[in-house]
């Protein structure tokens, strides 16, 4: 029996032509949470992105301009969170997912936020979700 292998969006591959840009444990401080205490003090959250994308062969001219940005990714993070308080990190995982979506290159966003200090006896608590094109 001839199988042809699985290939997921989501594994770096020559195959499919896709490339894993990814940003690890990028900590910030956010205003987020339903408690009133967290609407006005801004605790601890833990991000990291996977993102599955397609450029072609390789980096044009070794331009970063020809390739999705770890930085700039990193960046839109930073704005999404600079906006103000939100509720859910539920919320904040679409918005971030969202704003990586926007590039063209982008197949699928795999987004988690962490809070690692609101569960006293659990090293985080939070949310990733999947999003593709």
């Amino acid at each position: 029996m001839n199988k042809k292998p699985i290939i997921s969006h989501h594994v770096a591959s020559a195959a499919s032509g896709l490339r894993h840009v990814f940003v690890r444990d990028l900590d910030l401080m956010a205003l987020i949470g339903i408690y009133d205490q967290e609407k006005v003090k801004p605790q601890r959250i833990v991000v990291n992105i996977d993102l599955s994308v397609t450029e072609g062969a390789g980096p044009k001219d070794d331009d970063i301009g020809h390739v999705v940005s770890y930085e700039i990714v990193v960046k839109k993070v930073e704005a999404i969170v600079a906006e103000g308080h939100i509720n859910l990190i539920e919320t904040l995982c679409e918005k971030i997912a969202a704003a990586c979506l926007r590039d063209k290159r982008v197949m699928a966003a795999r987004v988690r936020v962490e809070k690692p200090d609101i569960i006293k006896n659990a090293r985080s608590v939070g949310v990733e979700i999947e999003r593709a094109r």
